[in-house]
């Protein structure tokens, strides 16, 4: 995360924000991972995401907006990290596309998830985003039937080693309906879930 806030800081500073976005060593490895994602939800051009856990560089909403026109919202817990990637986003010039909301997996709740315009249509939990099975349960109180889950995790390497909470089991109540292993640059393995019918 650290990497992020630097990165983060660097856009702030700099005259040509976007250059140093795009110099960000995993740039390559998110339009990957986005583009996967967009494909196994189905998405559209004009639709909404949330990405839960979505830091200082929130990377993820800022290229499924800039490559497929998909407007999000982001939840951060930590309030600095959500001050900078505020920040950063009017920077980039996004801030009517992307809001992001100081809160976790509880902030999230059935009102958001209503209505063919304004509700949401798929929502992605982050690899750091912890813990996942409570984060789900949430979710499952919540959600409609028509939104999608993914959630990130990594099944390789010292990733594994560090993010430990990835789920052997999923919670009653939903059904994992796609898993993409990662192709490089891309490290994350996405797991798509729905709630069973």
């Amino acid at each position: 995360m650290s990497l992020e806030t630097e990165y983060a800081k660097e856009i702030l500073a700099s005259q040509s924000s976007w250059n140093v976005l795009e110099e960000f060593p995993f740039y390559r490895n998110y339009l990957r991972l986005v583009r996967t994602e967009f494909k196994g939800f189905g998405l559209k051009s004009g639709d909404k995401i949330f990405f839960l856990g979505s830091g200082p560089l929130p990377l993820t909403l800022i290229i499924f907006f800039r490559c497929h026109e998909v407007k999000g919202i982001g939840i951060e817990q930590d309030p600095a990290r959500a001050s900078l990637s505020i920040r950063v986003l009017s920077k980039l010039g996004l801030s009517e596309d992307i809001t992001i909301i100081i809160g976790n997996h509880l902030s999230i709740n059935p009102i958001d998830f209503i209505g063919p315009d304004t509700g949401t249509k798929a929502l992605m939990i982050a690899a750091q985003a912890e813990p996942k099975k409570e984060i789900l349960d949430h979710l499952l109180k919540v959600i409609s039937p028509v939104c999608r889950i993914s959630y990130r995790i990594y099944e390789k390497g010292l990733m594994k080693l560090i993010n430990r909470d990835f789920l052997l089991n999923l919670p009653e109540g939903y059904r994992e309906y796609k898993r993409i292993r990662p192709e490089p640059p891309a490290y994350n393995t996405v797991v798509f879930l729905e709630k069973k019918k």
